[in-house]
């Protein structure tokens, strides 16, 4: 299955949304399709053997609209303002003024104001300009959409100034028509302009506000830098950041970005990586240090070797993913799109019986068109659709500027909704770079010390990293390991010369029926002290054993007691011994230990906790990691991890940070709360708006809404939704 990510263009409200929604899923290959509104985007699953991306963007452009691939679009393309919306909206607002000038005499009866400006063909003039070239877009794709049998909010807004313009041309052609009837010679030309205007201005500042809700994406792209030294047959040059390859000798000097992806060889200094990773202080990098591209260097000077350049760096996979989640919805949407799906022909069906009712009970026709027309203007499917995606935009690109990807609308969702958090504990709540404290063995020291570090080199575990480290510290000569074997969660084994070492825990040797015995004291002496022991045995005797250390996080305390003071369940999942695993927990305050599991196991036990009705936040960082992080109902890797670890999870914390776990559910929070505020908005606007427009106070008050307020009140609704949901920009995490 392939994927692909769009860039749409012609679409104007929810509707549309829909209808490339339903077009793209009746290509045959198609297994699923998710279109944006807000984010103005599609995401299509689809199978490459049955279709392509050219079918897919025909089938977009036969219901009326355009796609391209996201990737293909420059930044400033993907963003930016319609310049030429400008123009049009200044030409719509100065004929619009003169045509009110021009209708204040018949609309109060009152003689003020130049009157050439009331003469029915100035009129005509000034509003043909108004809908047919500033407003023209609405009448054509309002066509499209009849021609594809659907129906947008172009269709409401076309019919509703169409109606009003060709009402006004009757009467200014044929009032004789009208005068028989004993109907009066009303024009409705200021209704159809500025009705038109007030749409064009919403429209308008509701792109400029969805602009915004993208600016995270805008602020990573900017981070990169356009040009890198690199050195090529020991000269520096200076080069496009496009013309870097992997393994290229980059120089990066006091103050300036950081090119691309790569490990320092020569120099040191300090990056700040906070508009990356989210950390705030910053990073010392030496020589073998890990750098990420678009960070900031501090005061010294270094060299490094690229590793990852263009699409395969960090940031472009952050920006990747933060677009991808821009572009997804969340299942609250469902009902709003299920309403979207029928609004328009539900809102078109009211107008036309609100025209019969009004003029079969008052045969007043000027009546009957007024409060019609009102109905297709005042209806808004836009505010239904921007309620989730614009919330999610917002939220999503906040989550990036804290280090935090969070992969669509969906898992916002499913994480504020999280009652029990399972934490990993090595690399997790611990640093994961455990040190050999303690070393005792039964026979010549350094012959052990070999035969462990020749095995453990073998292996890339934490611990054999730590046992290797302390063998390189004694100089110890690494000699050949063959036979090599890991026994996930238990230890590992191979054949040094003639003998046969295995390295792992007393529980492993003891089903192995090895004798154990030899290191009780210190075990129990080491594990009161938290830390792991290791035993050696060599030919089925054990001759050695070694106590391991791994220090907890500096805020590992704090953010246990932050996530138990949001209600959370906090477990903690190791596969250490139980008295070691309840002597850590006991420390960062955990009081629900499931110590002594294999990573097989890890599964089952997020399963058991799910079957008890809990929603599970798995948190992890390594390869045995990852399927509990994909069983959990919200996975969250930590970003100093596997990657591994990281594409099976939902949340990624760039940094490791562990408060990143806390301003996570923080931000899901207050995304879903704002999303609940702006479909609340959305409803109870269509729902009060439209039998008012229609007349429904008129018998009781005398009292009907004026087309050009219902075109202000479409306009204002959706502003005021994008509006709500750029609130979000001021959160902050709470400790």
């Amino acid at each position: 299955m392939d994927t692909i990510n769009l860039k749409l263009t012609g679409m104007s409200c929810a509707a549309c949304a829909s209808n490339i929604e339903r077009a793209i899923s009746q290509v045959p290959g198609v297994e699923q399709c998710q279109v944006n509104f807000g984010a103005q985007q599609a995401n299509v699953l689809y199978d490459g053997r049955k279709t392509d991306l050219a079918t897919i963007q025909l089938s977009i452009e036969k219901a009326g609209y355009h796609g391209h691939l996201l990737d293909d679009l420059p930044i400033e393309q993907t963003y930016e303002q319609d310049k030429d919306q400008y123009l049009k909206i200044r030409v719509a607002v100065i004929a619009s003024i003169l045509l009110l000038l021009g209708s204040v005499p018949m609309m109060l009866g009152m003689d003020i104001g130049p009157n050439w400006l009331s003469h029915p063909y100035l009129q005509l003039i000034l509003t043909s300009i108004v809908l047919f070239w500033c407003g023209g877009g609405f009448f054509l794709r309002g066509w499209k959409s009849l021609k594809n049998r659907s129906a947008s909010m172009d269709t409401l807004i076309s019919l509703g100034t169409g109606a009003a313009y060709i009402y006004s041309l009757f009467v200014t052609f044929f009032p004789s028509l009208f005068i028989a009837q004993g109907l009066t010679t009303h024009l409705y030309y200021e209704v159809a302009a500025v009705v038109t205007t007030l749409i064009l201005l919403g429209r308008f500042l509701e792109n400029r506000a969805k602009g915004q809700t993208s600016e995270a994406i805008a602020k990573l792209y900017a981070l990169q830098p356009k040009q890198s030294r690199v050195i090529r047959n020991d000269q520096i040059v200076e080069i496009e950041i496009a013309d870097v390859t992997v393994g290229d000798i980059v120089l990066v000097r006091p103050g300036e970005s950081i090119p691309v992806d790569g490990i320092v060889t020569q120099g040191s200094s300090s990056v700040d990586e906070a508009m990356v990773t989210g950390e705030s202080k910053p990073v010392k990098k030496q020589n073998g240090d890990r750098v990420i591209g678009a960070t900031i260097n501090g005061m010294g000077s270094f060299q490094f070797r690229a590793t990852q350049v263009g699409k395969d760096t960090v940031l472009a996979q952050i920006i990747s993913m933060v677009q991808q989640a821009q572009g997804s919805k969340a299942p609250i949407q469902k009902l709003a799109d299920r309403i979207t799906s029928w609004f328009v022909p539900v809102v078109i069906a009211i107008a036309i019986l609100t025209f019969i009712l009004w003029f079969d009970l008052t045969g007043n026709l000027s009546l009957a068109m007024i409060t019609s027309v009102g109905v297709l203007i005042i209806a808004c499917p836009c505010a239904l659709g921007l309620a989730t995606p614009t919330s999610i935009m917002v939220g999503t690109g906040k989550g990036a500027e804290y280090g935090i990807l969070i992969k669509g609308g969906e898992i916002l969702e499913l994480t504020q909704k999280v009652n029990t958090i399972v934490l990993d504990k090595t690399g997790t709540l611990t640093q994961g770079k455990p040190t050999v404290t303690d070393f005792i063995s039964n026979i010549n020291e350094l012959d052990l010390l070999q035969a462990l570090v020749s095995v453990e080199s073998k292996s890339e575990h934490p611990l054999a990293k730590a046992i290797t480290d302390y063998g390189k510290k004694q100089q110890i000569k690494v000699l050949d390991a063959i036979d090599f074997t890991a026994i996930a969660g238990c230890g590992v084994q191979a054949r040094v010369g003639q003998k046969l070492v295995r390295i792992g825990t007393q529980a492993w040797l003891k089903e192995l029926g090895i004798d154990t015995s030899f290191s009780e004291s210190y075990e129990n002496r080491w594990e009161s002290a938290q830390k792991t022991v290791v035993l050696v045995a060599i030919d089925e005797v054990v001759q050695g054993a070694l106590g391991i250390a791994d220090a907890l996080k500096p805020n590992a305390n704090s953010v246990v007691e932050s996530l138990k003071n949001m209600g959370m369940q906090v477990f903690m999942l190791t596969g250490d011994n139980h008295f070691s695993a309840e002597s850590i927990a006991r420390e960062v305050g955990i009081f629900h230990v499931l110590s002594q599991v294999k990573p097989q196991d890890k599964v089952n036990q997020v399963k058991l906790l799910q079957s008890q009705g809990r929603i599970v936040a798995m948190v992890g960082d390594g390869i045995n990691d990852a399927p509990a992080l994909a069983q959990a109902d919200v996975g969250i890797a930590i970003g100093s991890g596997t990657d591994i670890a990281i594409s099976a999870a939902d949340i990624t914390l760039v940094s490791g940070d562990l408060q990143g776990i806390v301003t996570a559910i923080q931000l899901a929070k207050a995304t879903m709360a704002n999303i609940r505020q702006n479909l609340f908005f959305a409803y109870i606007y269509n729902i009060a708006g439209i039998p008012i427009a229609a007349g429904i106070l008129f018998p009781f008050f005398g009292w009907l809404l004026n087309p050009m307020i219902a075109g202000a009140a479409m306009a204002f609704s959706s502003v005021s939704v994008v509006s709500n949901a750029l609130r979000l920009r001021k959160f902050q995490p709470r400790s």
